[in-house]
């Protein structure tokens, strides 16, 4: 079954995995992760109640239809579950359900149940098998592919976690049709940063879609999913720059996220303002020329993505997010800008004097 389905494969040599993408394919996850050969039986699926709501029993259904032993565990929705607490209680909840080093993750959910049951996944009898099934636009684009996880502390977003590798990704479009208009918008910061840094002819396939359906075509996931692989695979860990320019948009991004109590914005819209952000510091500091800036911002628009900072956030509360941040190396700025559309690189000039001239920029 898997060969016959449209993918992308991740090759991380002993950690390689495929990533499906095909509409209905959430009815056929418990054949799927069958033939990945992972061998357990029982699967700890991890979700969020809302997304469990829509999606659990179906999952449930073809985990048993597959010959697999379902326990279902779910947190609140929002970010506010990428917690030590939920963590523990996740992982404590599991023992007590008869998981152990023979059992195996599946994460149903967007970006926060996929950071958080990867790193239950990474922690739980020091490691076992995880698949992640994402469930929003951030998660299929990107979250959901490369082996982060994390959670998140009073200090910063995802200070703690570990790189733990899915076995397989499931990617369903059709789940996309349950989500708020609000949390499927966000989703396509993260499509236009990947078009920004590495396909800038995707800019266009973006800006053909209407964002009042739920129409996102499968090979448009597909590839997105492929720049993310790619990149991931020559710098796995992020021990270069290059996994680094998958952050574009990010550093201010986070740092206004964390700004603000988890959840009261989402991660893709605080990723628009860094995205802003970003292009003003790369026509200034890069010589990106105004009008691709320009084409950016009216994709951002068109998604109804937000591009001027609320009021209440001030300069000083994002800059000291930002010195928390992972991408700061030996207090060092590493920011990533765009020479052209579709040329990206990092750099360690920016000051933060720039950051805050950035910041600035979105209030304007």
């Amino acid at each position: 079954m898997l060969c016959a389905m449209p993918s992308v494969h991740v090759d991380l040599e002993e950690r390689s995995y495929p990533v499906l993408v095909a509409t209905g394919l959430l009815k056929e996850a418990g054949e799927s992760i069958k033939e990945t050969g992972i061998p357990v039986l029982r699967a700890a699926i991890i979700s969020d109640e809302t997304v469990a709501g829509f999606h659990g029993h179906a999952l449930i259904e073809s985990l048993e239809k597959a010959g697999f032993h379902p326990t279902l565990h779910t947190v609140p929705a929002g970010e506010a579950s990428k917690s030590m607490n939920h963590a523990e209680a996740l992982a404590r909840e599991m023992i007590r359900a008869g998981h152990d080093r023979k059992s195996m993750v599946v994460a149903l959910g967007g970006g926060v149940v996929g950071d958080l049951a990867g790193f239950v996944a990474a922690i739980f009898y020091r490691g076992i098998p995880f698949v992640q099934i994402p469930t929003t636009i951030v998660a299929q684009v990107d979250s959901s592919v490369g082996g982060k996880t994390g959670i998140n502390v009073g200090e910063g977003k995802n200070l703690l976690g570990a790189f733990h590798q899915p076995r397989l990704v499931i990617v369903d479009p059709e789940t996309l049709r349950t989500l708020p208009d609000r949390e499927f918008r966000e989703g396509f910061a993260e499509a236009i940063k990947h078009a920004a840094i590495r396909d800038r002819p995707m800019l266009d396939s973006l800006a053909a879609l209407d964002p009042q359906t739920r129409d996102v075509p499968a090979e448009l996931i597909a590839r997105n999913i492929a720049i993310k692989a790619r990149i991931v695979e020559e710098d796995e860990h992020e021990t270069r720059d290059l996994r680094a320019l998958l952050n574009f948009g990010h550093t201010i991004g986070h740092g206004i996220e964390a700004s603000l109590p988890y959840g009261e914005i989402l991660h893709g819209e605080a990723i628009s303002l860094g995205i802003r952000a970003a292009l003003f510091l790369s026509e200034r500091h890069a010589g990106l020329p105004p009008d691709e800036s320009q084409q950016v911002m009216r994709l951002l628009k068109k998604f109804e993505l937000p591009w001027i900072l609320p009021e209440r956030i001030t300069t000083r509360t994002i800059m000291e997010k930002l010195a928390r941040d992972k991408k700061f190396s030996s207090g060092a700025i590493r920011f990533v800008v765009l020479e052209r559309l579709g040329q990206a690189k990092v750099v360690d000039t920016i000051t933060a004097q720039d950051l805050e001239a950035a910041i600035a920029h979105l209030r304007s």
